[in-house]
């Protein structure tokens, strides 16, 4: 990154390709500063939709600021570092879609409920399990929606307290949302303007870690719950399936070709690990399995356009939250805002706690969640945290590792900024409060667990 030297011989971004005056500078650094807390209010009081803020506000800054003509080459600019990841995101979406609409996780869910037996325990850490694995497709929405259709009629039966279903999924779909295609890996990749690789891939063992821990949680609650209640009786022909609702008896299985549920987890096991060990840009990846599934499970043109049609709602609602982010850093980038702004906060942080930021950004992302919406803390706060970090010789892929470790990944299922935690409270049938006070300390530890092991494994420096 190229960096200028300021006073005290601190580095500090550079001013990049667009010119500005140095006359201009703290007026720059003043509408940057505006431009963040004008967008933070109008997107947390709903005055705008998140889109709308994303483009219009700092279009309007940038014209005050003299930059009308440049305009053009800065979001362009800024579209084309975002394609990538909104490409990666569109695919995803449809193809893990597609794997539930075949009922790929059928047979899982089946098993973990057969093993669950009668035993609290048991059905706490299947829980864990079935949510992990739901999770994968990045939509905390129809992760909740699966996973409390599928397992709320089995804890009113054994009479277990709802909070351990809400709580348990919330530490699961956590966890999981740092998959690069869920919402806080891709919105740190684009705003930061980052690939999977530089953010995923180097927290894939913290990821583990936090996997480890939430199946560890979960088996103390499940303990919990057991001893409160002890091993009662259940009624195996009350247990559902996912897709049938709260208090559904259990359903068929899928008609599917066994062949065909083999190939499908085949492939999917294959995109998995592809993503792993980057065979291929990742965007690609989707791009080529998603078509080979597409045409496999659905081989006419008219059962292809349906599934299209079927999905085409996620997939533009996250998408163009995606390019729409593109415009925001692009104008905010090319104008400098960012860079004043970032050369602001260091003169005011000192040297030594600079180099503490990545610890501090891990740390304390979990508990902003509960003040911030996910593209407020992403598209607002994150840019200027790392452009900050740069001054002190931090990279900004570690402070985009650091972010994901905690904002929004432990504390979405816990935030009521959230609109997906509405569903898992809804449905379950608690109260957010309730919920918030059961899990937030299991949540919390989640993040700790996870910020430890990126220091062991170098993922974030201390």
């Amino acid at each position: 990154m190229d960096k200028s030297t300021t006073d005290g011989g601190r580095e500090r971004p550079a001013l990049g390709n667009f010119s500005v005056t140095p006359e201009r500078i703290p007026m720059i650094a003043t509408l940057g500063f505006l431009t963040i807390g004008l967008f933070l209010v109008l997107t947390m009081t709903k005055r705008v939709s998140v889109l709308t803020a994303l483009v219009l506000i700092p279009a309007l800054a940038a014209l005050v600021a003299g930059f009308g003509g440049e305009m053009g080459p800065m979001i362009l600019d800024g579209l084309a570092k975002v394609a990538p990841t909104g490409i990666m995101i569109a695919f995803a979406v449809l193809y893990f879609s597609l794997m539930i609409d075949t009922g790929l996780f059928d047979p899982l869910i089946r098993g973990i409920l057969r093993l669950a037996k009668d035993d609290p325990l048991r059905i706490a850490v299947g829980t864990a399990v079935l949510t992990m694995c739901v999770a994968l497709d990045g939509d905390g929405a129809s992760t909740f929606l699966i996973t409390v259709s599928a397992l709320l009629p089995v804890y009113k039966r054994l009479r277990m307290s709802p909070l351990v279903l809400t709580g348990v999924v919330c530490l699961g779909a956590g966890v999981m949302n740092m998959v690069p295609w869920g919402g806080p890996t891709a919105r740190a990749m684009a705003v930061l303007k980052l690939d999977s690789s530089q953010v995923f891939t180097p927290v894939l063992p913290a990821m583990a870690a936090g996997i480890a821990w939430v199946l560890v949680a979960s088996y103390l609650i499940g303990l919990r719950e057991r001893r409160r209640l002890g091993a009662l009786s259940l009624d195996r022909e009350a247990v559902p399936v996912a897709g049938g609702g709260p208090g559904t008896p259990l359903a068929p299985a899928r008609t599917r070709h066994p062949l065909l549920t083999a190939f499908n987890l085949a492939l999917t096991v294959a995109l998995l690990v592809g993503l792993v060990t980057q065979v291929m840009p990742l965007p690609v990846l989707f791009v080529i399995g998603f078509a080979i599934a597409a045409i496999v499970n659905h081989p006419t043109w008219e059962k292809q356009q349906e599934l299209l049609e079927r999905h085409a709602k996620s997939v533009v609602l996250v998408t163009t939250m995606i390019f729409a982010a593109g415009v925001f850093t692009g104008i905010l980038t090319g104008t400098k805002m960012i860079d004043e702004m970032a050369a602001a906060f260091v003169g005011v942080i000192p040297e030594s706690f600079g180099g503490h930021l990545p610890v501090l950004v891990a740390v304390t992302g979990m508990p902003l969640s509960l003040v911030f919406t996910p593209d407020a803390y992403y598209f607002g706060v994150l840019p200027v945290l790392a452009q900050t970090a740069g001054g002190f010789g931090i990279e900004s892929a570690e402070i985009a590792r650091a972010a994901i470790l905690g904002q929004m990944t432990t504390g979405f299922p816990l935030s009521p900024l959230t609109a997906a935690t509405f569903i898992l409270v809804g449905m379950s049938g608690v109260q957010l409060g309730q919920h918030q006070r059961f899990i937030f300390g299991w949540a919390f530890a989640t993040t700790l667990v996870m910020t430890a092991a990126a220091l062991l494994t170098g993922a974030i420096s201390l």
